[in-house]
């Protein structure tokens, strides 16, 4: 086939729509309208006069068509990618992108971004606080840092546990000192129970301490993430279930105390990127921080409990 009939644009559809196996993320990701996409696969597929896609109600799947040309796809749009990558002129100043979740974000990493600061001064980090799955394509960052309740495996990606997660009753010394007295687990139903995101969280918690799930009420603020839940458990407003790695430092400070030894595994903290082992020299100088960094927040962790 000529190279001027190559229907480049359609391809570029098609590619987007069987990466997500979604028409509608495709469309979002090339800043077109869902119906260009379903346009555009339809000429696609007329053009090589058979199906790419088996459509189902609410979902679409892969024909062995599709899963032929999309995996040659993938690899020719990667290619032209890092070469374009390459041919960019670098800039006097290194830069880094990251990917966090907010909370994490919020929490663990910004307060400690300093320290890189003071070791690498020469890099730039550039934090793009996102919760969605990221590809690592060229308009995308290099690293990401993601929570996974499994040992998620990222499409086209490489993941490294940096620390399992753990959660437990947590509340200010303030609060604990004024409160009823905290004898039992089942005692903590006499206080505001802070909940993050869902109730799900405390219901394990208790099921873990052997409380009747009845006699606990289902009620008390519901907040977004683990730094809003944080910030209220300091303030005194209540017992906040905290993720052990996160406060580590208020543990250790005091400033949040850990009436029971009840603890409850809730999932890993992973570093994500295309090439764990082809990274930029930034991206590579910040991975290796990380780890160090995770590392002290282990001990901390430990040194506390």
């Amino acid at each position: 086939m000529k190279r001027g009939r190559l229907p480049l644009t359609a391809l570029r559809s098609f590619e987007a729509a069987g990466r997500h196996l979604s028409f509608s993320k495709a469309a979002e990701e090339l800043f077109v309208s869902q119906a260009a996409i379903s346009r555009q696969i339809r000429e696609l597929e007329t053009f090589l006069r058979q199906p790419l896609f088996e459509r189902h109600h609410r979902r679409v799947e892969l024909t062995d068509a599709g899963r032929r040309l999309l995996a040659q796809l993938v690899r020719s749009f990667d290619a032209i990618d890092s070469l374009l990558g390459d041919l960019v002129a670098t800039p006097a100043q290194s830069v880094v992108r990251v990917s966090v979740e907010p909370s994490l974000a919020a929490v663990w990493l910004v307060p400690r971004l300093n320290r890189f600061r003071q070791l690498r001064p020469d890099i730039d980090v550039s934090l793009e606080v996102d919760p969605r799955l990221i590809e690592f394509r060229g308009d995308q960052p290099e690293l990401a840092l993601r929570f996974s309740a499994h040992a998620t495996s990222w499409p086209r990606a490489e993941a490294e546990r940096l620390a399992s997660t753990v959660d437990s009753p947590v509340l200010s010394p303030v609060l604990l000192s004024s409160g009823p007295v905290l004898e039992t687990p089942a005692d903590l139903a006499r206080y505001t129970l802070l909940h993050e995101e869902n109730r799900q969280g405390w219901a394990r918690w208790f099921e873990a301490a052997g409380v009747p799930a009845d006699t606990v009420p289902a009620r008390g603020p519901m907040l977004a993430d683990a730094s809003l839940s944080k910030q209220a458990a300091l303030l005194g407003h209540g017992v906040a279930l905290g993720d052990l790695l996160q406060i580590g430092e208020e543990l250790a400070a005091g400033t949040l105390v850990k009436p029971f030894d009840i603890d409850v595994a809730s999932g890993a903290y992973w570093l994500v990127a295309r090439d764990l082992h082809d990274l930029s020299e930034p991206a590579a100088a910040f991975a290796d921080w990380l780890r160090r960094e995770f590392a002290e927040s282990r001990q901390i962790l430990k040194a506390s409990a």
